[in-house]
């Protein structure tokens, strides 16, 4: 049985130009800096970015904690949301890795921290408190919607961060969504930021792979922090070939996703029984009222049978993801099996 596969746009698989690509990249040892695709990959990524420099990672943990790693040291404070990716589903890894801080606040429902919390938790210098240094946001939000932040918002908090003397780190996994969603040069939505990682693993379709930027002795300091993390490969190429594909190819029809995601939340909204929240890029969530006598977990079981996977999440919540796998007939079929799966 094909599946459509709705969980996330990480289950995309290469496209047939990445493949091919991959089958003739020119390759060396990276961590001597002799591969030339990764470096053609960085030079390509820094330019799309406005930045630098550039540095091929793992995946966007590794560049985010890479990032945090060249940023802060041991028992320094990082101020990020609660419902951000890197402090909930990184495993701890700055504090475990670096001895560094989380200091969380309230992430509101379009994915921003207040200016006034941020400005309230930013630590004074005090022999008991560990020192601030660096302000993460993320774009677009994974758990507030898909949500994309303005170039006005993460300008507003890059300066109050200066202000303060803080740098500020923006997990941009989804920046390129952010930036077709809102209609602008995703350089204008980090070009206020000292650093940003984006992945090429996920809408964009490499199979591996996230790129972190930022000004040339940074990422000249972050490629040690790839090194002692495990990150130094060698002959990457071969990887780096399908993210410069994903690049010039993939970042300028995500707004088909976004069409897709809005006519697959439409749908599901006229289901009796169904729940949706705001579609703002290519990431919904949707959940079952509660007059209805399925649990998610039986829900998520009968659907998979139909040959559709959503991705159910502890608070009972289910979350849909389109991808460039996915069509317009995806979207009609997985219609069709929710409302089957509901009036069985």
């Amino acid at each position: 049985m094909r599946y459509i596969d709705l969980r996330s746009d990480t289950v995309t698989h290469p496209t047939p130009a990445m493949r091919e690509a991959m089958y003739r990249a020119e390759v060396g040892d990276d961590v001597f800096g002799e591969d030339p695709t990764v470096r053609r990959l960085e030079e390509i990524a820094a330019e799309r970015m406005g930045k630098e420099a550039a540095l091929f990672v793992a995946s966007g943990t590794m560049g985010n904690l890479v990032a945090l790693l060249t940023h802060c040291g041991r028992g320094d404070e990082v101020i990020l949301g609660d419902h951000s990716h890197t402090f909930i589903y990184e495993q701890g890894g700055m504090a475990a890795l670096g001895g560094i801080t989380p200091r969380p606040l309230p992430n509101q429902p379009d994915g921003t921290l207040r200016l006034e919390d941020i400005r309230a938790a930013i630590r004074s210098e005090n022999v008991h408190f560990p020192r601030t240094r660096l302000v993460c946001l993320e774009n677009t939000h994974n758990l507030c919607d898909g949500a994309p932040l303005t170039a006005e918002y993460t300008a507003a908090v890059a300066n109050l961060a200066r202000q303060h003397g803080l740098r500020v780190h923006l997990d941009g996994a989804r920046i390129f969504n952010a930036a077709a969603a809102l209609g602008c040069d995703v350089r204008d939505l980090v070009r206020e930021v000292d650093s940003v990682m984006f992945c090429l693993s996920k809408g964009l379709c490499a199979p591996v792979g996230s790129v972190l930027c930022g000004s040339a002795d940074f990422i000249y300091e972050a490629r040690r922090a790839r090194k002692v993390v495990g990150g130094g490969m060698r002959q990457a190429g071969i990887l780096a070939a399908a993210g410069i594909v994903a690049l010039e190819q993939m970042t300028g029809r995500l707004a088909e996703d976004h069409a897709r995601a809005q006519r697959l939340a439409e749908g599901l909204a006229q289901i009796p029984g169904i729940a949706v929240g705001p579609v703002y890029t290519n990431i919904f969530y949707f959940w079952l009222d509660e007059g209805v006598s399925l649990s998610p977990q039986e829900f998520l079981y009968r659907l998979r049978e139909l040959g559709v996977l959503v991705l159910g999440r502890e608070d009972g919540r289910f979350r849909a993801v389109t991808h460039y796998w996915i069509t317009d007939e995806d979207v009609e079929t997985t219609l069709r099996a929710v409302r089957a799966v509901l009036s069985a």
